[in-house]
């Protein structure tokens, strides 16, 4: 049975450790729009095709979108989230393990936006929430490797098949005639359907993260009980437009000037790249980053057309490779800090 969201009110009004958790995962979620939504609309930004500001509310309106068509039929990527630790000790103390790694994913996305750099949130997510796991049951038991498997496949397929798929996609566009309105009308869709993608994605992983803290403050967090309500749909899809409102000026410009040089075609094959690897790991149920994705796509064209600066392509991979072990032993440290409290 789907909880109800006056049901949902009531365990607030109750209980002060979910309150803190719900408030956190908001949060992450506005970071998550903040930072990540950008890479879906940095081609037709930077080449033109369509001002900032309207091309911030195209990717916000297709946000949600994304994240109500698809968690309304196929749920698996929240439900990977939902059970990649189990969390002991208690409801107060999974609670406030569970703020911890919400506090340390706010805490690494911030770090990454002062610098410009596309990092992952949902990677963020997966080890910080596992990293306070392990601080509360004291060893690496707790995590479930099954899930963690399904995230570092989804992290190769998606860093592989984007970097070939936007070389692919431009190379096939270079050996077709197609009018500067044609690309232009087709930027448009590419940015609409990439943001689609972005919010099927990624909602479903905070969605998840609701999930489990409101099993945790129930006292059990089995995913056979897995369930996904409209209402929570519709609120995390809410807070991640309302985040991709905010802009990400800083992330466009790294990923779409210094990182790799656009024009049109570029941006229209980098579009379709990781629009194709996106929905393949959706429909597979495989949670990728759509960071990651869109920006080995947006590699992958610009090293098709030479127009890659592999230094600042280095720095950001530097900061995936850093996302895992960083996040997680800051949602560890950050949950014995919370339990010590």
């Amino acid at each position: 049975m789907p909880l109800s969201f006056f049901d949902f009110l009531a365990q607030l009004a109750r209980n002060p450790a979910l309150t803190g958790t719900v408030m956190l995962t908001l949060a992450v979620l506005l970071v998550n729009g903040w930072t990540d939504a950008p890479n879906a609309i940095a081609g037709v930004v930077v080449t033109g095709a369509l001002p900032f500001r309207p091309a911030v509310f195209l990717s916000a309106v297709c946000n949600i979108l994304g994240v109500l068509c698809v968690t309304s039929v196929n749920a698996s990527v929240a439900e990977t989230v939902y059970s990649i630790a189990s969390f002991g000790g208690g409801s107060r103390a999974a609670l406030t393990a569970l703020c911890a790694a919400m506090t340390a994913i706010v805490l690494w996305a911030a770090l990454a936006w002062l610098f410009g750099i596309p990092t992952s949130e949902s990677h963020a997510l997966v080890a910080g929430v596992s990293g306070a796991a392990v601080a509360l049951e004291g060893s690496l038991s707790c995590v479930r490797w099954d899930c963690w498997a399904k995230v570092v496949l989804g992290l190769l397929l998606s860093a592989v098949a984007g970097f070939w798929a936007g070389g692919a996609a431009l190379r096939r566009l270079q050996s077709i005639k197609l009018s500067g309105h044609t690309v232009l009308l087709a930027q448009l869709s590419g940015a609409a359907a990439a943001s689609f993608l972005h919010g099927a994605q990624d909602g479903q992983k905070f969605i998840g993260v609701f999930l489990l803290g409101t099993a945790l403050a129930q006292g059990r967090g089995d995913e056979s009980t897995f369930s996904v309500p409209l209402w929570l749909m519709v609120l995390c899809a809410l807070f991640m437009a309302l985040g991709t409102l905010m802009g990400g000026r800083r992330i466009i410009d790294t990923v779409g000037r210094e990182m790799v040089s656009l024009g049109p075609r570029e941006s229209l094959a980098a579009d379709l790249g990781s629009i194709v690897c996106l929905l393949g790991a959706t429909v597979l149920g495989l949670p990728v980053s759509t960071t990651h994705t869109r920006t080995c796509a947006l590699m992958g064209v610009g090293s098709a057309a030479e127009r890659t600066n592999w230094s600042v392509a280095g720095k950001i991979a530097l900061a995936w490779l850093l996302t895992f072990p960083g996040c997680m032993a800051i949602g560890y440290w950050m949950a014995k800090l919370f339990l010590a409290a």
